[in-house]
Protein backbone atom coordinates (compact mmCIF):
# COMPACT_ATOMS: atom_id res chain seq x y z
CA UNK A 1 0.00 0.00 0.00
CA UNK A 2 1.33 3.27 -1.04
CA UNK A 3 1.59 5.89 1.72
CA UNK A 4 1.79 8.81 -0.33
CA UNK A 5 1.59 11.29 2.90
CA UNK A 6 1.68 11.02 5.75
CA UNK A 7 -1.17 10.53 8.09
CA UNK A 8 -3.10 13.75 9.32
CA UNK A 9 -4.51 14.06 12.52
CA UNK A 10 -7.85 12.04 13.07
CA UNK A 11 -6.84 9.71 10.48
CA UNK A 12 -7.43 6.03 11.36
CA UNK A 13 -5.73 3.05 8.89
CA UNK A 14 -6.97 -0.13 8.87
CA UNK A 15 -5.21 -2.70 10.59
CA UNK A 16 -4.53 -4.54 7.71
CA UNK A 17 -4.08 -3.76 3.92
CA UNK A 18 -7.16 -4.07 1.91
CA UNK A 19 -4.76 -4.84 -1.90
CA UNK A 20 -3.47 -8.37 -0.21
CA UNK A 21 -6.94 -9.62 -0.39
CA UNK A 22 -8.54 -12.18 -2.65
CA UNK A 23 -11.93 -11.38 -2.97
CA UNK A 24 -12.04 -10.77 -6.40
CA UNK A 25 -10.96 -10.79 -9.97
CA UNK A 26 -10.08 -7.77 -12.21
CA UNK A 27 -9.20 -6.88 -15.58
CA UNK A 28 -8.63 -3.82 -16.90
CA UNK A 29 -10.46 -3.06 -20.32
CA UNK A 30 -7.62 -0.20 -21.59
CA UNK A 31 -6.27 2.96 -20.39
CA UNK A 32 -6.92 6.51 -19.60
CA UNK A 33 -4.92 9.23 -21.27
CA UNK A 34 -4.53 12.51 -19.82
CA UNK A 35 -2.36 15.26 -19.44
CA UNK A 36 -2.29 14.71 -15.91
CA UNK A 37 0.51 13.82 -13.54
CA UNK A 38 0.76 13.20 -9.66
CA UNK A 39 1.11 16.79 -8.55
CA UNK A 40 -0.40 18.42 -11.51
CA UNK A 41 -4.11 16.45 -11.48
CA UNK A 42 -7.63 18.20 -10.80
CA UNK A 43 -9.26 16.84 -7.95
CA UNK A 44 -12.24 16.27 -9.69
CA UNK A 45 -14.62 16.56 -12.88
CA UNK A 46 -15.48 19.88 -12.16
CA UNK A 47 -11.59 21.92 -12.00
CA UNK A 48 -10.68 19.11 -15.01
CA UNK A 49 -12.91 20.67 -17.32
CA UNK A 50 -12.26 24.42 -16.14
CA UNK A 51 -8.38 22.90 -17.32
CA UNK A 52 -9.51 21.79 -20.58
CA UNK A 53 -7.16 19.39 -22.41
CA UNK A 54 -7.21 16.15 -24.31
CA UNK A 55 -8.97 13.02 -22.32
CA UNK A 56 -9.22 9.67 -23.93
CA UNK A 57 -9.99 6.20 -23.23
CA UNK A 58 -8.22 3.32 -25.21
CA UNK A 59 -10.19 -0.05 -25.42
CA UNK A 60 -8.23 -3.06 -25.57
CA UNK A 61 -8.53 -5.05 -28.59
CA UNK A 62 -10.84 -8.14 -27.09
CA UNK A 63 -12.87 -5.41 -25.97
CA UNK A 64 -13.65 -2.75 -28.86
CA UNK A 65 -16.72 -5.14 -29.44
CA UNK A 66 -18.59 -3.85 -26.36
CA UNK A 67 -17.82 -0.09 -28.11
CA UNK A 68 -21.04 -1.33 -30.16
CA UNK A 69 -24.04 1.09 -29.55
CA UNK A 70 -22.20 3.91 -27.64
CA UNK A 71 -22.39 7.56 -29.42
CA UNK A 72 -20.97 10.61 -28.96
CA UNK A 73 -22.55 13.20 -27.85
CA UNK A 74 -24.01 10.87 -24.83
CA UNK A 75 -22.74 10.78 -21.08
CA UNK A 76 -21.05 7.59 -19.81
CA UNK A 77 -19.84 6.33 -16.84
CA UNK A 78 -16.10 5.61 -16.33
CA UNK A 79 -14.75 3.58 -13.49
CA UNK A 80 -11.19 3.50 -13.16
CA UNK A 81 -8.25 1.65 -10.81
CA UNK A 82 -6.75 4.82 -8.86
CA UNK A 83 -4.23 2.14 -7.33
CA UNK A 84 -1.10 4.56 -6.70
CA UNK A 85 -3.32 5.90 -3.45
CA UNK A 86 -3.35 4.44 -0.14
CA UNK A 87 -5.50 1.62 0.50
CA UNK A 88 -5.75 1.42 4.47
CA UNK A 89 -7.19 4.90 5.53
CA UNK A 90 -10.69 4.53 7.05
CA UNK A 91 -10.95 7.71 7.76
CA UNK A 92 -9.32 10.88 6.47
CA UNK A 93 -8.71 14.25 6.97
CA UNK A 94 -8.52 16.06 4.07
CA UNK A 95 -7.01 19.32 3.74
CA UNK A 96 -10.58 21.16 2.93
CA UNK A 97 -12.43 19.84 5.67
CA UNK A 98 -12.37 20.60 8.93
CA UNK A 99 -12.81 17.67 10.40
CA UNK A 100 -12.18 13.99 10.06
CA UNK A 101 -14.29 11.96 7.32
CA UNK A 102 -15.01 8.70 6.86
CA UNK A 103 -13.84 7.34 3.77
CA UNK A 104 -17.10 6.41 2.48
CA UNK A 105 -18.65 9.79 3.02
CA UNK A 106 -15.63 11.32 0.40
CA UNK A 107 -15.04 11.05 -3.14
CA UNK A 108 -10.88 10.95 -2.31
CA UNK A 109 -8.73 7.99 -4.30
CA UNK A 110 -7.81 6.77 -1.14
CA UNK A 111 -9.82 3.59 -0.57
CA UNK A 112 -10.00 0.19 0.85
CA UNK A 113 -10.42 -0.71 -3.37
CA UNK A 114 -9.14 2.13 -5.62
CA UNK A 115 -11.95 2.40 -7.77
CA UNK A 116 -13.32 6.16 -9.15
CA UNK A 117 -16.40 6.83 -10.94
CA UNK A 118 -16.46 9.64 -13.27
CA UNK A 119 -19.54 10.57 -15.59
CA UNK A 120 -18.56 12.28 -19.03
CA UNK A 121 -19.45 12.93 -22.18
CA UNK A 122 -18.57 11.18 -24.86
CA UNK A 123 -17.36 13.55 -27.80
CA UNK A 124 -16.34 11.28 -30.51
CA UNK A 125 -14.95 7.50 -30.54
CA UNK A 126 -13.59 5.31 -33.43
CA UNK A 127 -14.55 2.18 -32.53
CA UNK A 128 -11.90 0.00 -34.69
CA UNK A 129 -9.06 1.45 -33.12
CA UNK A 130 -10.76 1.23 -29.02
CA UNK A 131 -10.26 5.48 -29.21
CA UNK A 132 -13.04 7.02 -26.91
CA UNK A 133 -12.51 11.28 -26.47
CA UNK A 134 -14.64 12.62 -23.49
CA UNK A 135 -14.94 16.11 -22.44
CA UNK A 136 -13.14 15.82 -19.29
CA UNK A 137 -11.04 13.09 -17.18
CA UNK A 138 -9.55 13.86 -13.53
CA UNK A 139 -7.11 10.91 -12.99
CA UNK A 140 -3.41 10.27 -14.11
CA UNK A 141 -2.14 9.41 -17.32
CA UNK A 142 -2.27 6.05 -18.31
CA UNK A 143 -4.57 5.06 -15.33
CA UNK A 144 -6.22 1.74 -15.89
CA UNK A 145 -10.09 1.68 -16.97
CA UNK A 146 -12.09 -1.19 -15.28
CA UNK A 147 -15.14 -0.50 -17.21
CA UNK A 148 -17.59 1.69 -18.51
CA UNK A 149 -21.32 2.23 -18.42
CA UNK A 150 -23.81 4.27 -20.40
CA UNK A 151 -25.96 6.59 -18.21
CA UNK A 152 -29.21 6.82 -18.54
CA UNK A 153 -31.55 9.87 -16.66
CA UNK A 154 -34.34 7.05 -16.79
CA UNK A 155 -32.18 5.00 -14.06
CA UNK A 156 -28.87 7.21 -12.85
CA UNK A 157 -30.61 10.02 -11.39
CA UNK A 158 -32.13 9.41 -7.55
CA UNK A 159 -35.31 10.30 -6.81
CA UNK A 160 -34.97 14.24 -4.88
CA UNK A 161 -34.71 14.01 -1.73
CA UNK A 162 -33.32 17.38 -0.42
CA UNK A 163 -29.60 16.14 0.44
CA UNK A 164 -26.74 15.87 -1.34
Amino acid sequence: MPADRPMRPGEVALPFDPGSATDAGLCFIGHLRTPWTRGRCPKNLREARALGGDCQARINAPFRPGLQGLSPGQAVILLYWTGAARRDLIVQHPAHRDRPTGTFALRSPARPNPIALAVVRLLDLDAENGTLIFDALDAYDGTPLLDLKPWLRSVDVPPETGAD
